[in-house]
């Protein structure tokens, strides 16, 4: 981080004012001395024009709360480990306000009745987290840290643009219906969020399309995909993605894979890419 913040002439302490945070703890950061949510990170790559791969690889989806207990554990995302979908460890509050803003959505919820699903008073909620904002806040973080953790490791797999961009969609499928929950909350509360972390959280998310987006430009560029418009294709790939939360319950006739490998071939096909024999097949479609 500190080479890449060098290069764009900013200095430490005004970097930190940009982000938000004190120059000690940016300085932290930069000595490998503590970690920084996916969310912020994918905010500093922004603002310092560099990929986000480059600031922090793998990421670190340790979190602790303030009342000390970890809202996520680490997920291992390395060697097809971003298939796999363990239930994620939130804390209690996390994990109440979770389903309090799922059935009653952030305006409806209130703390009285996240303290009752985490069997806490409401005193006890405050030492875990400052206000309801600061919750959702945290849910959010949560989701982006784990998606784009997950979305960096698929695309390492991949050989080629076609397949990486394969591979990450299918990851991106895969999350949002094994995680619809934290899926349709963060479609849904982004509006919720104050400006300034709307505008974090949004960084993280742009970065998750910039990564769709670099791979589908370099198809195009290798002639791969043939599509007119690969920028608005790449957007209605992802925006196909994320929509999933609004209908998949998993009591259909198909399993998550089968429609993360639908999704997968229904973005091919946006990307009028050839599958016939004078083509290359996409890999990442064929896999178990």
């Amino acid at each position: 981080m500190r080479q890449a913040r060098n290069s764009r002439g900013l200095t430490l302490r005004e970097l930190a004012r940009r982000l938000e945070v004190s120059p000690a703890t940016l300085s932290a950061v930069e000595n490998d001395h503590r970690t920084m949510p996916a969310a912020r990170l994918a905010l500093v790559a922004e603002l310092l024009q560099t990929p986000l791969a480059s600031l922090a690889p793998p990421l670190d989806l340790r979190r602790v709360a303030p009342g000390g207990e970890p809202v996520v554990d680490v997920v291992p995302v390395a060697d097809g480990g971003w298939r796999e979908f363990v239930p994620l460890q939130l804390d209690a509050p996390l994990r109440a306000a979770l389903a309090a803003f799922l059935e009653f959505g952030y305006s409806g919820a209130t703390m009285r009745d996240i303290a009752q699903r985490a069997g806490l008073s409401v005193p006890g909620v405050y030492h875990y987290y400052a206000s309801k904002q600061d919750m959702l806040v945290a849910v959010l973080d949560v989701t982006m840290d784990d998606l784009l953790a997950r979305t960096m490791a698929a695309r390492a797999e991949g050989r080629d643009a076609v397949e990486r961009f394969s591979l990450m969609v299918e990851c991106l499928a895969l999350y949002h219906t094994h995680r619809r929950e934290l899926g349709f909350v963060g479609a849904s509360e982004m509006r919720s969020l104050v400006p300034e972390q709307r505008a974090r959280v949004a960084g993280a998310r742009r970065e998750e399309q910039r990564m769709i987006d670099e791979q589908v430009a370099q198809a195009c560029r290798e002639g791969a995909f043939r599509v007119p418009r690969p920028h608005e294709a790449s957007r209605a790939v992802v925006t196909m993605c994320t929509a999933l939360p609004q209908w998949f319950d998993g009591k259909g006739p198909s399993t998550a894979e089968e429609v993360a490998a639908q999704y997968v071939e229904f973005a091919l096909d946006l990307m009028r890419y050839d599958r016939g024999p004078g083509g290359r097949r996409a890999r990442a479609a064929q896999r178990p």
